[in-house]
């Protein structure tokens, strides 16, 4: 039985070395940016989101190393790219009891909030409330969370919602593995969803209400998805890209030299996003 309280993909977190520098390449990628925001001393990281419907994607970085943040540094010594992915959780608490009851220690809830500026220039807070699974449960070595938005207002802002590339949405998190069926199956036992395979062999896993799949491929067969598009830096295992729903016109302008049409997607290489494959697809 699919858990209650865990309702889809919310976010997925690309870890980068350099914040603000990332925040610059995300930009000239036609990407809107929230103003940076910065967590507690405890975890010791600061963010940049980009904010879709009904998902985002978030920069995340490390300011000062604590213990909350070292699998992240662990992650960064190898390479950047995304580290985790989050769901929406409409109670963290009940969440947690539910992964509890299916032999999955959770760690949390934790409560925490960053500062927000708002468009007209005031301030004030977002706050969350957020549960993990066991660190060592890590699917294709993507770990994985749920968030629970207590002011989702202070999160899904208008103005930052609009992006020069047409980006509306996740439709899929795409992992490379030398077993994608091993580390589908894993995933799915986590999240208490079913696997099927697509049409090249691939293994996607539903993340449950109308969010965006996971997607497990061995790299070669990340290869064929996109010819054309450079692999380079990409680990062999490991969440690999974002499949994202989008103006394909308005991407393929926005992204100028930095997009390479494969198909009917345009694309941006790992190398040019942080470790992190980028295909929009027509919305």
């Amino acid at each position: 039985m699919a858990l209650k309280n865990v309702i889809g993909i919310d976010h997925a977190v690309v870890m980068v070395r350099d914040l603000d520098h990332a925040a610059e390449t995300w930009k000239r990628l036609g990407f809107t940016l929230s103003p940076r925001g910065t967590h507690s001393a405890h975890m010791g990281t600061g963010n940049y989101t980009m904010m879709l419907d009904p998902d985002y994607l978030e920069l995340l970085g490390v300011l000062a190393p604590t213990e909350h943040n070292a699998p992240a540094r662990t992650m960064l010594e190898k390479h950047e790219g995304i580290e985790r992915v989050v769901f929406t959780a409409v109670d963290s608490a009940a969440g947690a009891d539910e992964i509890r009851a299916r032999g999955y220690a959770p760690i949390g809830p934790t409560d925490f909030e960053r500062p927000v500026t708002m468009p007209d220039g005031t301030k004030s807070a977002a706050k969350f409330r957020t549960f993990q699974w066991p660190v060592k449960e890590a699917p294709a070595g993507m770990r994985i969370f749920a968030c629970q938005h207590k002011t989702r207002e202070m999160v899904w802002i208008p103005e930052l919602m609009r992006h020069a590339n047409g980006a509306k949405r996740l439709r899929e998190v795409l992992l490379v593995a030398p077993e994608p069926a091993k580390e589908a199956a894993h995933l799915s036992k986590m999240i208490d969803r079913e696997t099927h395979t697509e049409t090249d062999g691939a293994i996607a896993v539903p993340s449950g209400s109308d969010r965006a799949d996971f997607v497990f491929m061995t790299k070669e067969q990340l290869g064929r998805r996109y010819p054309g598009v450079s692999l380079a830096g990409l680990a062999d295992r490991g969440a690999a890209g974002l499949v994202i729903a989008a103006d394909p016109s308005a991407a393929e302008k926005a992204l100028g030299a930095n997009g390479v049409r494969s198909g009917q997607s345009i694309c941006v290489a790992p190398a040019k996003a942080n470790g992190t494959l980028l295909a929009f697809v027509r919305a």
